[in-house]
């Protein structure tokens, strides 16, 4: 079984910056792709970015590609999403989850999500 917890987040101020991170635990020696998705209250979730297991690849959702940056520790599963400039439409629950590095694909095992909510 693998356990996906992440951290970071909180209650900031619109043009703020914040930094998420997701550490997955679980079956030893194996790296995962992983990725963020999103929640925002009375909405569908949504992929935010995904990163391969190597890290060389990546992907973001196109609403925050000029904003948001995923990266992974090397050889860890340990991924993290520098949030900047964030607004009001970023406030969600984010979620970690595996084994999905870009959109259109399913995931399979989730996090509980950490609260990001923007002030204006």
């Amino acid at each position: 079984q693998v356990q996906l917890v992440e951290s970071g987040g909180g209650l900031v101020k619109a043009g703020d910056s914040l930094r998420l991170s997701c550490t997955a635990s679980g079956r030893s020696g194996s790296l995962y792709n992983m990725g963020w998705f999103r929640q925002a209250p009375g909405k569908r979730r949504e992929f935010v970015g995904g990163i391969s297991k190597d890290g060389r690849n990546s992907e973001l959702a196109d609403s925050v590609k000029d904003r948001f940056i995923i990266s992974r520790d090397e050889a860890k599963n340990t991924i993290h999403l520098q949030m900047t400039n964030v607004g009001p439409g970023d406030t969600a629950r984010y979620y970690c989850e595996i084994p999905c590095a870009t959109r259109g694909c399913d995931p399979t095992y989730w996090g509980l999500g950490t609260l990001v909510t923007v002030s204006s």
